[in-house]
């Protein structure tokens, strides 16, 4: 029993490492024979594991996405990474109550030598000054919203415009983009009944289902959501104060990038990347600004940003290449 179990285990890391194996390289792999990988598929998928297999010279197998989440398995740099961005997205983000209720999960079951690694890394959010009452959204209706805005569905929802009142105007728009700014989600939509572009608090929408008819998306004056947005904030054309503003894609969730962007704009490109405007007050200022986020970055623009980047690189190039030689 032992022996199968590790062996499952062991197939179940192989499965997820990548997105198709071959029957022959499995059983190469556990060094079993193709008809105990067979079985041991037919295992998993009673476990839940939804394991597709494909046909092919020699067939093979792929781990699927289900209608419901099974057990995962993490290495132990994978484990202490999601146990960090838990750790990043419960310090007073939108989603703290779910990422502490998950990180409590994930703590009780790490062995005690990453559990010890985590408890070194404490995270504590630092917020400006009268940001304690910021109403935040919530993680339900971001999902809702993010949902239509990918399907290009209508919205229905109660909206109150001054936050103080118990029932809401009624509201029908074509969805476009969430944004974030300075801690407070924004949804970017085309109102339907006022025939304009508008933008909308979250924490002040309560959506009504089912959502409306599919719609063909608008283009968006300017084109730049972030420009857009700022524009409005500011009820003018000019689309930021800062002499220096350039726009990046990062691979980590907008969710965990919004508490940290100060006065940028991010926008939601998928669950697990984001754009984000900033500015500064010089080219240098801003790179080093978005370096801080510990994640690969992707200059959409300007040049002037990107010659930056390479500034810093070849600046801490020399500071390192100096330490080595002292």
């Amino acid at each position: 029993m032992h022996r199968t179990s590790s062996r499952l285990l062991a197939l179940l890391s192989l499965l997820q490492t990548r997105p198709d194996w071959s029957g022959e390289d499995l059983a190469e792999r556990l060094d079993i024979t193709p008809r105990t990988v067979r079985r041991d598929v037919d295992r998993l998928r009673e476990l839940g594991y939804p394991i597709m297999a494909f046909k092919g010279p020699s067939g093979g197998y792929r781990l699927d996405a289900g209608t419901h989440l099974p057990p995962l398995l993490f290495d132990d740099d994978q484990a202490v990474a999601l146990a960090l961005a838990l750790q990043t997205a419960a310090a007073g983000t939108t989603l703290a109550e779910d990422a502490a209720r998950a990180l409590a999960t994930i703590r009780q079951v790490m062995p005690p030598r990453l559990r010890h690694r985590m408890d070194r890394m404490r995270i504590t959010a630092v917020h400006p000054p009268g940001s304690g009452d910021t109403p935040q959204a919530d993680a339900h209706v971001l999902t809702d919203l993010s949902t239509a805005i990918h399907t290009h569905a209508e919205l229905r929802f109660d909206y109150a415009a001054d936050g103080t009142a118990t029932t809401g105007q009624r509201r029908r728009v074509q969805p476009h983009h969430l944004v974030t700014r300075r801690g407070r989600w924004y949804l970017l939509a085309w109102d339907l009944d006022r025939e304009d572009w508008r933008t909308f608090r979250v924490d002040r929408i309560q959506p009504r289902t089912p959502t409306g008819p599919r719609f063909t998306p608008r283009e968006l004056p300017g084109g730049d959501v972030a420009a857009f947005v700022m524009s409005r904030f500011r009820g003018s054309d000019a689309t930021t104060d800062w002499p220096c503003q350039g726009q990046v894609v990062l691979n980590l969730p907008a969710t965990t990038v919004a508490p940290f962007a100060q006065d940028g704009i991010v926008e939601e490109l998928g669950p697990d990347h984001c754009r984000l405007t900033l500015g500064s007050w010089s080219w240098t200022g801003l790179a080093a600004a978005i370096g801080r986020f510990d994640t690969d970055i992707e200059v959409i623009g300007p040049p002037e940003l990107n010659d930056a980047f390479a500034h810093l690189a070849t600046r801490y190039a020399n500071a390192v290449r100096k330490t080595v030689e002292s």
